[in-house]
């Protein structure tokens, strides 16, 4: 383990020997840091933090903070649990939890650009990108493989389905089913994402089945509940079931062409 010198590192945090610590960062007590993680300079990270294997944390970075919301006090302090193979750049901000037991947690192989932020009790899952500030407000849920670009800003309980991709400088006030592109001041959806599908092994086929679902269920004209049964029906396999779970969970409505 290298810590170095102007580091704190508490009594009570608890760091694997292979991680390094670098100048002037502060690691709380009641840390968990895994094995092989880089701490850089100048970062801070808060108790309730845990953390899994081969994380870097940039410069600046504070993980675990203090939810941004006016109803928590110490006593409601919910954990911010991390998995593997994180990047987390300059000055991201993740905050812990305070309304969910399990708190926020984020998974495996994300990417965090400068300035990006997750708020308390999101829910991030593996592979994902957030570009330089893009922005979670509370109890978010980001599945797997999304790219949100620069200053996205999502509205708190809002889902993001996987292979999602969120233009820049779009707001989120609903939830965007899997597989689509969305864009504009309010999102609305401009289409498949088709170069994230393609980069991530989607045949021809598995594309086609999909804007025939979306087809369906979006631009139909028939009632919901008919048109998720018929896409059902009509076009069974892996990603339809994906798309239809997801809408059918939907508690904010979802994102539209409109």
């Amino acid at each position: 383990m290298r810590i170095h010198p102007t580091a704190i590192v508490e009594d009570g945090a608890q760091l694997h020997d292979s991680v390094t610590v670098g100048p002037y960062s502060i690691i709380e007590s009641g840390a968990v840091i895994g094995e092989g993680c880089r701490i850089e300079s100048h970062v801070r990270l808060f108790g309730v933090t845990r953390m899994g294997a081969h994380n870097r944390v940039c410069h600046g970075a504070t993980l675990g903070s203090e939810p941004q919301d006016l109803s928590f006090t110490p006593a409601k302090a919910r954990p911010l649990v991390i998995g593997d193979h994180n990047h987390f750049k300059e000055c991201v901000n993740i905050s812990g939890g305070v309304k969910s037991e399990g708190g926020t947690r984020i998974g495996n192989h994300n990417y965090w650009m400068a300035f990006s932020h997750a708020g308390h009790d999101c829910i991030v899952g593996d592979h994902n990108v957030f570009a330089n500030t893009a922005t979670l407000a509370g109890h978010v849920e980001i599945a797997d493989h999304c790219f949100l670009s620069g200053q996205v800003a999502v509205h708190q309980f809002c889902r993001i389905g996987s292979y999602v991709m969120i233009a820049g400088v779009t707001g989120v006030p609903q939830d965007v089913p899997p597989y689509l592109l969305a864009d504009g001041h309010r999102a609305r959806l401009i289409g498949l994402n088709v170069v994230g599908l393609r980069r991530n092994g989607f045949s021809q086929e598995q594309r086609t089945r999909i804007k025939q679902v979306y087809r369906l269920i979006l631009r139909s004209g028939l009632r919901l509940d008919e048109a998720l049964q018929r896409a059902e029906d009509e076009y069974p396999g892996s990603e339809t079931e994906r798309i239809l779970a997801f809408i059918r969970a939907s508690r904010r409505g979802i994102v539209t062409f409109n």
